[in-house]
């Protein structure tokens, strides 16, 4: 049987979009680099669904942790970012709002005005032993010191959530389970709430219709390569990207919008475990495409005429990279800066390659990436 992994898959397409409707979640690390895309392009999107996910450049709160910046920010990933000792170790809302400001003067991300007018779905579970409540508290406190309003924050903390997106299926994982595939059972399909809130303003949207039982369209693969091409090294993204479209979305009817999807770590298509530094393919992960199939982005998007794209993030643990459980980078691994990583903005390598995709949807195609040394 061929591998997945290098199918072969044609180039992602352009659709008709209409403008003002483009959004984006994600999980865990997808969740940290939802914050981080929708504020390195705000002026592209109109909300954001953070599940389990802290504030914009949170692994730089503890600068003195290492000598070096990319040995500091590993480390407060593992241990401001995720689990802090005590809530007041964790994240400083205040001042990761003050850093957002600074970057956004210095032109590498967009203005925050355009925040002002984003809507935030933001939730913690109560068993979630992963990433713990007080950071994704910080997430939302972070969001209010930029002007978000509080009517437009939705922040979900009432759940006895594991690390995990919920969904309606009981044969997923028990709700308070913290384990891959990290998709529990809650009763209900957490995509939709996400989306629901995201879109929920009729006067700007238009009415929302229930989730669609059935789909109207197949999901489609397609090569992302060509979106990192000279970046493959540090990229650490997998060949293949996925994107749902509805047959509502026609030339003569374009789509409301594009739902970025990124997933969390573990939870890629390709994902294989590493051991002693090397894939383990001989026992590779049964789940890799639940996340794209089975969470409910795409009922939701098919009933509301809204495309999803779903890009991939592979694991990988070699000289060049150590990512070996595919997640995103909200850290700098990617980076080529050693003392100052640029996991964040406009030019780190996986925004640019995410925001290119999503440009090539609208019609809009950005500049290919120009090529570095790897």
């Amino acid at each position: 049987m061929p591998d997945a992994r290098h199918a072969k898959a044609g180039p992602l397409q352009r659709y008709g979009v209409a403008p003002g409707g483009n959004s984006v979640s994600g999980l865990s690390s997808g969740a940290f680099m939802t914050v981080q895309l929708q504020l390195a392009h705000s002026a592209s999107f109109i909300g954001a669904g953070v599940i389990a996910g802290g504030p914009f450049r949170s692994v730089e709160s503890f600068r003195g942790a290492s000598l070096l910046a990319e040995d500091a920010y590993i480390l407060n990933a593992e241990f401001i970012c995720m689990a802090p000792l005590t809530p007041e170790t964790g994240p400083d809302a205040s001042r990761l709002a003050a850093l957002a400001r600074a970057t956004a003067a210095e032109g590498r991300i967009d203005p925050l005005h355009n925040l002002k007018d984003h809507r935030v779905y933001v939730f913690t579970g109560w068993e979630d032993k992963v990433v713990h409540a007080s950071v994704v508290r910080a997430t939302r406190d972070f969001y209010r010191e930029l002007g978000v309003p509080e009517a437009a924050i939705r922040f979900v903390d009432d759940q006895p959530a594991g690390h995990s997106i919920l969904t309606d299926n009981p044969e997923d994982l028990p709700i308070t389970a913290n384990r891959p595939p990290y998709i529990n059972f809650g009763g209900y399909m957490q995509s939709h709430r996400i989306l629901d809130h995201i879109y929920g303003d009729e006067s700007v949207h238009g009415p929302l219709n229930p989730a669609s039982a059935t789909l109207s369209s197949q999901l489609v693969r397609f090569d992302q390569t060509e979106f990192f091409a000279d970046y493959e090294a540090r990229a650490s993204m997998g060949p293949l990207g996925f994107i749902y479209v509805p047959a509502s979305v026609t030339p003569d009817n374009p789509a409301r919008g594009v739902h970025i999807v990124l997933h969390g770590c573990k939870q890629g298509y390709s994902y294989v475990d590493f051991v002693n530094g090397r894939a383990d393919l001989a026992n590779r992960v049964t789940y890799g495409s639940r996340y794209v199939t089975s969470t409910g982005y795409n009922r939701w998007a098919d009933a509301n005429n809204l495309i999803v794209l779903y890009p991939q993030i592979e694991a990988r643990d070699d000289t060049a990279v150590q990512n070996p459980a595919g997640c995103w980078d909200w850290w700098g691994y990617s980076s080529l800066d050693r003392d100052a990583p640029d996991y964040y903005s406009k030019d780190a390598i996986q925004i640019r390659a995410v925001h290119a995709m999503l440009a090539r949807i609208s019609g809009a195609d950005q500049p290919a990436l120009g090529r570095v040394t790897a």
